[in-house]
């Protein structure tokens, strides 16, 4: 598949690290480590779909598990099942349509639960509208069907107040992750208060995260106020405004300090008509797939 490069600055807070002919493994010497399943939109046949592995030494989450995930997966030399922590940011196919695979192997091939991290209210909206059909069903006992957590081990992220919108924080391990409401379906929805679920997150408070979401600057600018952001990894549609991502002609619109830091993900199969827009406008460029982004440690208070 074809790979793009991002324009990296001196200053640039991350290496990129190829992964070459090694095959993908969940563990690393203890940098923060993003490694990108896809950079797709919903319907590239370019790459795969925009889902996120995050790695820091042995602690792991994957972030969605669209419908190619698994594939991409075998691919990289990692079966899906020997991934452990999950975290679902909404219920498009692209985003959980491996989940129905990854609950079936689990339950019925390695006789385990994968770790999940999810709200009670997603949790409901999960799996009676997406996943129920095709997990409660195979197997009956005393005259009921499987429930979700007969297929996952739940953790509840905890709401965190005085957020400008709903805001939840938890860990896996030495991660530390805040999820925040976005502004994604359905198209009309004016704030986020008026959209279905679906989040973003910002990750050990550095890199935001935007998941899938229309134009929100006042999402940019809060978060990017509150925490002291290295990198923006942001949703992007290449075709004028309008629909439930944001547009690179919406996102051209922030203070050139942002754009600077910021890659663009999630976009269609045209990237390579658009790539002059990219660094014209200002952006770092486009995100990468199938390569790490490695953040330094930070440096340990009191030593040079």
């Amino acid at each position: 598949m074809t790979k793009t490069k991002p324009a990296l600055s001196q200053s640039s807070p991350y290496t990129v690290r190829e992964l070459g002919e090694r095959k993908l493994t969940l563990t690393n010497d203890g940098q923060l480590s993003l490694f990108f399943l896809g950079v797709g939109s919903a319907f590239s046949k370019r790459h795969y779909q925009t889902n996120l592995l995050i790695i820091k030494g042995q602690d792991h989450l994957l972030v969605d598990c669209g419908t190619k995930t698994p594939q991409a997966f075998y691919e990289l030399g990692l079966p899906v099942a020997q991934v452990k922590n999950y975290f679902l940011t909404h219920s498009h196919a692209d985003h959980i349509g491996g989940l129905e695979e990854v609950m079936l192997v689990a339950r019925y091939g390695t006789q385990t639960r994968p770790h999940v991290w999810i709200t009670e209210t997603y949790q409901n909206a999960l799996w009676d509208m997406s996943l129920r059909g095709g997990g409660a069903f195979n197997e009956e006992n005393d005259g009921k069907n499987l429930t979700f957590g007969d297929m996952w081990q739940i953790h509840r992220p905890r709401w965190q107040a005085g957020f400008p919108r709903e805001t939840y924080e938890f860990e896996v391990g030495s991660l530390h992750l805040t999820a925040f409401r976005t502004m994604h379906v359905p198209g009309n929805a004016a704030s986020w208060e008026q959209a279905f679920w679906s989040t973003g997150l910002i990750i050990d408070g550095r890199v935001l995260f935007s998941g899938d979401t229309k134009y929100d600057p006042a999402l940019i600018a809060d978060y990017t106020n509150r925490f002291p952001i290295e990198t923006i990894f942001h949703d992007c549609q290449f075709f004028p405004p309008g629909g439930v991502h944001a547009s690179i002609d919406e996102l051209k619109n922030l203070a050139p300090e942002l754009k600077a830091k910021t890659l663009l993900m999630h976009y269609g199969d045209d990237w390579e008509k658009n790539l002059d827009k990219v660094s014209e406008l200002g952006f770092e460029g486009l995100v990468r797939q199938w390569v790490h982004y490695d953040f330094a440690k930070p440096r340990t208070k009191g030593k040079a």
